[in-house]
């Protein structure tokens, strides 16, 4: 769920690339990097940590050129090794490239093998690195046209951003899975990036999505990017990108986050079973459970209320790699607003259940604040299949709605009833005029290899 971001005729165009991956710091926090393009050179700077802390003033400064592109770093592949971060730089034949990657390619091990066997020699453990090798091993003269026979050896959910000396091409892959959206810059010249709001940062304004199935290339060759569509698109976009992943202020694929995570939870009171149970507040499990939140509230009546406090210098929790890490920053993460739950009856709303220990924690840390009952409510279905498409779920053993019936699940985080929302309303929720990638709720794994 990496953020990657491209600038292209802009003289600041790493400046502005630092700028929209410090607004997608959401969809990354392990390693951040920039390649830009001047001279017939490409020059990359990339690190552990966080995007403010990567790119300061004297970074940037290295960074010349009007095309640049960038790229945040969450695992799905790959170690922890600073070889593992973003950009992926490489010498060929024609010259220079730069790559960065959001998704996950799930041939990535029988492509790496048989390039292993052709006596290709990789330096990191990240599936990008594969088309880096397809590449260059490619015998066209054009490298447009290698990067789309790679491709076609490619198989799994991607966006990529290759960023030659002169040129840069953007591809989406046919299910359009993971967001790409296109803007035009008021200061001159284009962003991609994989959310919208990258946008409002650097002062663009949104064009459009990029297509499923399309290849885009910047060049001087034309004033506007040329468009070729690569694959046949078969449009299954990720409904977790509304449920948890995107910034609420985002606009995936024509749809407003905010506004779907309301409806969730609109739909969560709508149906909600248990009728006989009272509360006396509706609370959300900040940041990602507050437009939710919201939706119940406003639905059922119930008051809503900030009875959890959260602490903003402490990044997501999900997304970080280990569960140990997960659990620390749950702790430090979040406080209990005490004079405000003791001896209430609260209902909680949270995005989502995939481990359950971070719901446990946090039903035991609002008990042990005096509350009277905790009620969990979920707007999204019980995540019951790991996700291939580039979410951190590679483990049936790890989701405990695999392993645990709902009482079960209900029991394990100590609270006094749990419900979730189901397939067809999350669905609703987004906007039924789409098929939705839900392979975490309902097992389709519909990307074959």
């Amino acid at each position: 769920m990496c953020a990657i971001v491209g600038i292209y005729g802009n003289d600041n165009a790493a400046r502005l690339a630092s700028l929209a991956l410090f607004a997608m710091q959401h969809r990354g926090q392990e390693a951040t990097g920039i390649s830009s393009s001047c001279d017939g050179k490409i020059h990359t700077i990339k690190n552990r940590g966080l995007v403010s802390d990567v790119f300061k003033e004297s970074a940037l400064q290295v960074l010349k050129g009007n095309m640049a592109i960038g790229h945040n770093r969450y695992s799905t592949a790959g170690g922890d090794s600073i070889l593992d971060a973003q950009p992926v730089f490489a010498k060929y034949k024609l010259g220079e490239m730069s790559i960065v990657h959001n998704g996950n390619l799930i041939n990535k091990e029988e492509v790496r093998k048989d390039l292993i066997d052709k006596g290709a020699i990789f330096q990191t453990g990240m599936d990008t690195e594969n088309l880096i090798h397809l590449i260059a091993k490619n015998s066209k003269e054009r490298l447009r046209d290698r990067i789309v026979e790679a491709l076609e050896k490619t198989i799994g959910a991607y966006c990529f951003i290759v960023q030659s000396r002169s040129k840069q091409f953007v591809i989406r892959d046919k299910y359009g899975i993971r967001p790409l959206s296109l803007g035009k810059l008021k200061s001159g010249g284009y962003i991609v990036a994989s959310e919208t709001c990258a946008f409002d940062l650097v002062d663009a304004t949104f064009v459009r999505d990029v297509k499923p199935g399309e290849m885009l290339i910047f060049s001087e060759d034309y004033k506007e990017p040329e468009s070729i569509q690569v694959f046949e698109a078969e449009f299954r976009p990720c409904a977790f990108e509304y449920v948890y992943f995107a910034r609420p202020d985002s606009e995936i694929d024509g749809k407003n986050v905010y506004k779907s995570r309301e409806n969730m939870g609109k739909a969560l009171a709508k149906n909600d079973s248990d009728s006989t149970i009272k509360y006396d507040m509706v609370i959300p499990v900040p940041d990602s459970g507050v437009p939710a939140a919201l939706g119940y509230a406003s639905e059922s009546g119930v008051p809503f209320e900030y009875g959890i406090i959260r602490n903003h210098y402490v990044g997501r929790t999900f997304i970080e790699p280990t569960q140990e890490m997960r659990s620390m920053k749950v702790k430090m993460k979040l406080s209990p607003m005490r004079s405000l739950i003791a001896g209430k009856s609260l209902l909680v709303i949270d995005d989502s259940i995939v481990r359950g220990t971070t719901s446990k924690r946090i039903v035991r840390m609002l008990k042990d604040a005096g509350a009277k009952e905790v009620h969990f409510r979920v707007a999204s279905p019980e995540i019951k299949f790991p996700c291939y498409y580039g979410i951190d779920t590679p483990n049936k053993k790890e989701l405990i709605s695999n392993n645990m019936s709902k009482d079960e699940v209900k029991d394990y985080i100590e609270a006094d009833s749990l419900e979730y929302l189901s397939v067809d309303d999350l669905v609703n929720a987004i906007g039924n005029d789409r098929n939705y990638a839900l392979e975490s709720f309902d097992g389709d794994y519909f990307v074959k290899e």
